[in-house]
């Protein structure tokens, strides 16, 4: 999976050099390629915004430089995502769609957002990750690819997407380790008994409650 991020921030991405993901890129499972925007301004102080039509607070990030960095990486068979509030909100569904693409390319807003008629140009699909506002795209650009980069194949056992929460329509069940007994609470019997079918109803019925309790919503999908 390759994903080209377009962002005039890209050392925020710094993180993603971490833990899982940064292993997957050592494996090449992915491909997390930053591409600068500021860096196609041909003013000589780097502009990349200015004042909007109309009026109004706030500065609007200009359509030709997008357009631009926009150019240096698009392929046919590549998705543009706009990371917006204004998207459809984020869901494991559409994650394991994402996650069957071969190329995202991703754009992250920034200041007051971007002029229209690039996003009318460009843009394939706006996505949210919650109805809140945040200061730029970059968070929910990587939110975006941690979590499609779960589902490529590779990246993280096949077993552990299969029981996590939300991919059976459920919350994931409780998890205990060592110590056996921690502040005299202690690890549930059946979790000790060796028994994998009993272990699995017991999880399922955890699962199942736990779900109640929090997110009862999720249970007509069920």
């Amino acid at each position: 999976m390759k994903f080209d991020v377009l962002t005039l921030f890209p050392e925020m991405f710094n993180n993603l050099k971490q833990s899982i993901l940064g292993r997957a890129q050592e494996k090449e499972l992915i491909d997390i390629n930053l591409i600068n925007i500021r860096d196609f301004s041909t003013n000589k102080h780097k502009k990349v915004d200015d004042t909007p039509y109309g009026g109004g607070a706030g500065m609007v990030m200009m359509p030709d430089i997008v357009y631009s960095a926009y150019n240096s990486v698009k392929e046919e068979n590549a998705k543009v995502i706009y990371m917006s509030p204004q998207g459809k909100t984020l869901n494991q569904k559409k994650v394991e769609a994402l996650a069957k693409q071969e190329h995202l390319i991703i754009l992250c807003g920034h200041y007051e957002g971007i002029d229209q008629r690039v996003l009318d140009k460009i843009v394939d699909e706006e996505i949210s990750i919650g109805d809140y506002v945040l200061t730029g795209g970059e968070l929910p650009a990587m939110v975006l690819i941690d979590s499609v980069s779960r589902y490529i194949e590779g990246v993280i056992k096949k077993a552990s997407i299969k029981e996590e929460s939300f991919s059976n329509g459920l919350l994931e069940y409780p998890q205990y380790t060592r110590p056996e007994i921690f502040e005299g609470e202690k690890v549930p019997e059946i979790l000790l008994s060796g028994h994998h079918e009993k272990i699995d109803e017991w999880r399922k019925q955890k699962a199942l409650e736990i779900t109640k309790k929090k997110r009862p919503d999720l249970l007509k999908n069920v």
